[in-house]
């Protein structure tokens, strides 16, 4: 209508205009690879998807369930797939070190830490460096990504007064901090089109009839994101040597994907995401695999999960991965 872009015109916001021409902070392009199949059909009904490029992810668990793991996962095939993209990585549990993120494959000349303790520390670094992203030209603009690692251990001034002034008071005020940092970041992070993952702690709640786990910090990154997993673990034996664990993932709240899905990973010690697990039940589910008693048929012989995992590429070809695709897609997205 001629009228409405007169409007957009009239108002003076460049970013608004007519849906049938794309929505400038909300359209998804691109998605960043995981490192796990299921994960990415998790996040975007994809199986060759992952999380969104201009939108807030929410990764939360408890201790020790892969939460920096699945981060760094996400940044080194961030960086891989851009070779010009830089990472703005804030941390506030001291835990990333220079060797970790080279032994992880990923250039430590692309990535900045920004060691960050309050939450008004994180809101104004963060907005100032999409202040100056936004001043260069849209040509000139390379890929970046942000990631908060963790908002559970950030503390707001008042705490760090308190604590200065040895004042055993909770400070009642760090949700409102929270809810006012991602009410200004949100916007401009979809009009920057970068991308942000947060890791958070969750918690067990206190009352509740059945056990629930919540997200510590409030509601406001809650509102803010458009992805949030929740991670919980169990150990994963090779006869009794524990090699690693499987990871719980549960979607607790998608704008992408169905709400409450779930799905099981497997984090190795040594050699990180198992990028073929959980495909095979998906599979069963949609009849891409048959299972005969603890087996899986393959042409007119049975085989093993454990071989088939172990020799992917052999059993995974193009044409079981396309209906493994249109099988997430049934499984995951809305309206299939």
């Amino acid at each position: 209508m001629s009228f409405l872009k007169e409007v957009a015109k009239e108002i003076g916001n460049e970013y608004a205009g007519l849906v049938s021409e794309g929505v400038a902070a909300g359209d998804t392009a691109d998605y960043i690879d995981t490192g796990s199949y299921i994960f990415n059909a998790l996040v975007s009904g994809s199986i060759y998807g992952g999380v969104p490029s201009n939108k807030i992810t929410a990764i939360a668990g408890e201790s020790s369930t892969g939460k920096t793991f699945f981060c760094l996962g996400i940044v080194q095939h961030f960086l891989e797939s851009n070779p010009d993209a830089g990472v703005i990585y804030f941390e506030s549990e001291s835990a990333i070190s220079r060797q970790m993120i080279e032994d992880r494959g990923i250039p430590s000349d692309r990535m900045m830490i920004v060691p960050v303790s309050t939450i008004e520390e994180f809101r104004t670094q963060s907005c100032r460096i999409l202040d100056k992203y936004m001043e260069q030209d849209v040509a000139d603009r390379q890929p970046m990504m942000f990631v908060l690692d963790s908002l559970g251990m950030l503390s707001s001034m008042k705490e760090v007064q308190d604590v200065a002034n040895d004042k055993a008071v909770r400070d009642m005020t760090k949700s409102q901090l929270i809810k006012g940092a991602f009410r200004v970041l949100t916007l401009k992070l979809g009009k920057a089109n970068v991308p942000m993952l947060v890791t958070n702690h969750t918690y067990d709640v206190i009352g509740s009839y059945i056990p629930t786990k919540e997200m510590g910090g409030g509601s406001g990154l809650k509102y803010a994101s458009s992805t949030i997993i929740y991670l919980s673990k169990k150990k994963e034996k090779d006869g009794t040597e524990v090699v690693g664990n499987i990871i719980k993932c549960k979607a607790h709240k998608s704008r992408l994907t169905k709400e409450n899905s779930q799905v099981e990973t497997r984090l190795y010690y040594d050699r990180g995401l198992d990028r073929y697990y959980g495909l095979l039940e998906l599979g069963e589910k949609y009849g891409v695999f048959t299972k005969r008693g603890n087996r899986i048929v393959v042409g007119e012989s049975t085989v093993y999960p454990k071989s088939i995992l172990s020799d992917p590429q052999k059993y995974f070809t193009p044409e079981v991965m396309q209906a493994l695709d249109e099988a997430a897609a049934k499984e995951f997205r809305y309206g299939s």
